[in-house]
């Protein structure tokens, strides 16, 4: 295929081709919260698949952002939570750069939310609950561990995965001391309408203080 062959199959594909949902943003509630919370369910009775996956973004040590696709642990008054192994590639860059950004994008009605903040790990045995209330499954890729190392062949990862879920139905308590939850606590969250005319609607929290937000609609 060709690059123009390419572009050409990009220009075919449709973006929002349903019945867009209204969004008045004078009505939206005075903390972002609320609205999130009520965005992500709405999302999931439209039928979008995975509505608690999201991007995170993140810096490493030279400045280069980094991006990847996880998934969202819990959102509430604290922020916005999530999990993976201090020792991967997250936990280095968010070790040395506390700082990170979200986006969830749900095309079923054409909404997207993103935030920006500062991150925090959450202690040890938060972290080892937040494991343990998952499933088998998650347990034993989490013992397995090594995320982000290099694989020298892949029958060493199914040797060591097969050995792992052996563990973790043998004993679901089984800790895993380099897993940590994180939570993002944002001080800007954007929420974004679609619109099948282009007049997109997008409304900007911004925090003033611990408890306090502004809000302003931006232009598309």
């Amino acid at each position: 295929m060709t690059g123009m062959e390419f572009q050409d199959f990009l220009h075919t594909l449709r973006v929002w081709d349903v019945e867009l949902p209204h969004f008045d943003p004078a009505a939206a509630p005075a903390a972002p919260l609320p609205l999130f919370q009520e965005w992500l369910m709405h999302a999931a009775r439209a039928g979008q698949l995975e509505p608690h996956t999201m991007s995170l973004a993140t810096v490493d040590t030279e400045g280069r952002p980094d991006v990847r696709t996880l998934m969202l642990h819990d959102a509430d008054d604290a922020g916005w939570h999530f999990a993976s192994h201090s020792t991967s590639a997250k936990g280095h860059q968010l070790a040395a750069r506390p700082v990170a950004a979200l986006g969830f994008y749900w095309p079923a009605v054409g909404r997207q939310v993103r935030l920006r903040g500062a991150v925090t790990p959450a202690s040890p045995a938060a972290s080892q609950a937040d494991l343990h209330a998952r499933s088998t499954g998650a347990l034993a890729a989490a013992l397995v561990g090594r995320m982000s190392e290099v694989l020298d062949e892949y029958g060493q990862l199914a040797a060591e995965s097969a050995a792992a879920w052996e563990r973790a139905e043998a004993d679901p308590e089984a800790p895993v001391p380099t897993w940590t939850r994180y939570v993002l606590e944002p001080t800007e969250v954007e929420f974004f309408q679609g619109d099948a005319r282009r007049r997109h609607v997008r409304l900007r929290y911004r925090r003033e203080a611990p408890t306090a937000w502004t809000r302003e609609l931006l232009w598309p």
